[in-house]
C-alpha cells in the first residue's frame, strides 16, 4: 500500500501557521481578558472568537465562489476576503 503525503509548499505553510497564531492569540486573549457576547449585524450574539471563525468560513466561501463564478485574478478575491474580516471582527 503506497502512503501519498501532501506537497507542503512554503505558501501553504504560512496559512497554516497564520491561522494557527490567530487561534492561540485569540485564546490567549480570552484567557487573559474575557470578553462578552455582543450583538452587531449579524444576527445573533457572538464573541470575538465566534466571529473570527465565522469570518474564516466566510472566506473560505468568498474564494471558492471567486474560483467558481469567474476568471479574474484570486488576488482580488483576498482583497475582498481581508475587507470582510475587518468588517466582520469590528461590527459584525
Amino acid at each position: 500500500m503506497s502512503l501519498e503525503w501532501m506537497a507542503w509548499t512554503l505558501p501553504t505553510a504560512i496559512f497554516f501557521i497564520t491561522i494557527a497564531c490567530m487561534l492561540v492569540g485569540m485564546t490567549v486573549w480570552q484567557v487573559k481578558a474575557p470578553s462578552i457576547e455582543r450583538k452587531g449585524f449579524l444576527p445573533i450574539k457572538t464573541t470575538p472568537g465566534d466571529r473570527l471563525f465565522i469570518g474564516l468560513l466566510g472566506s473560505a466561501y468568498i474564494h471558492l465562489a471567486w474560483l467558481g463564478l469567474t476568471s479574474f485574478s484570486i488576488w482580488i478575491a483576498l482583497v475582498l476576503a481581508i475587507i470582510w474580516m475587518i468588517a466582520l471582527m469590528r461590527w459584525g
